[in-house]
């Protein structure tokens, strides 16, 4: 999520011309491609809007782990409760070389 350095808003996407921008109730509007894609979807008549980028990445502890598919030895984690609060949590791993994702269940 990225919020409004005015306000401290959410920033929403909206389409502008052929682009899509974040931007504020404010009238803030983020024209910087900080973000790689913003993705939106329905669920249940819900929306879910998710901005998928890079940056991430960067902020991500780095780990000895062996990739798959490319076999490099070190990849991005992190960790989710997948299972009921008892169990341990799922960590997640991303090759730092090729970006694939798997899980190691601890």
């Amino acid at each position: 999520m990225i919020f409004c350095p005015k306000c401290g808003s959410l920033l929403m996407p909206k389409k502008e011309k052929n682009t899509t921008v974040l931007s504020c109730k404010c009238g803030y509007t983020n024209k910087k491609e900080s973000f790689a894609a913003i993705k939106e979807t329905m669920v249940n008549d819900s929306r879910k809007i998710e901005i998928v980028g890079n940056e991430e990445e960067k902020t991500l502890p780095l780990t000895e782990g062996e990739c798959g598919r490319c076999g490099h030895k070190k990849a991005y984690y992190w960790t989710v409760q997948t299972r009921a609060s008892d169990e341990p949590e799922t960590k997640f791993l991303k090759c730092q070389k090729c970006a694939h994702t798997w899980r190691d269940y601890a």
